[in-house]
């Protein structure tokens, strides 16, 4: 029986494209099934950012399976950690929850050699965020 994961977190950004497919990515490759990993936009795209999944597959990490998805009041209220990424008014807030704001570039429309300094940034921010659960577990 697996225990219970850590804690869950729900990444936002408008398009759910690329930040937000990028960082679900990398916590569900580096925390595995220890933490509950979703993502969501307030206005999703048709598909994730291509440059975005090309970065992430330089590093060994597949979302060319993943969709964007709309945010929703129950995914919210189902996580522990919201962390949103320049959604702006759009993201619900509900008290008892931890909410970070990463200031990220957006990669939309940008080629990959872009997207890759956001992709770096948003593994160190993950793997910090992942210290901090540790932690407090």
């Amino acid at each position: 029986m697996n225990p219970a994961p850590l804690a869950s977190v729900l990444f936002v950004c408008v398009h759910n494209a690329g930040r937000s497919q990028m960082a679900a990515g990398f916590l569900s490759h580096l925390a595995g099934d220890r933490v509950e990993v979703r993502s969501a936009g307030s206005l999703p795209a048709d598909q994730v950012n291509p440059a975005a999944v090309e970065a992430m597959r330089e590093i060994g990490i597949d979302i060319s399976d993943q969709q964007p998805k709309v945010l929703t009041t129950e995914a919210v209220q189902a996580s522990d950690y919201v962390i949103t990424m320049g959604c702006g008014d759009a993201c619900p807030i509900f008290p008892g929850k931890t909410y970070l704001d990463w200031a990220l570039e957006d990669p939309a429309g940008q080629g990959v050699e872009a997207v890759r300094p956001i992709r770096d940034a948003i593994r160190t921010r993950i793997e910090a965020l992942i210290a901090e659960m540790d932690t407090k577990s």
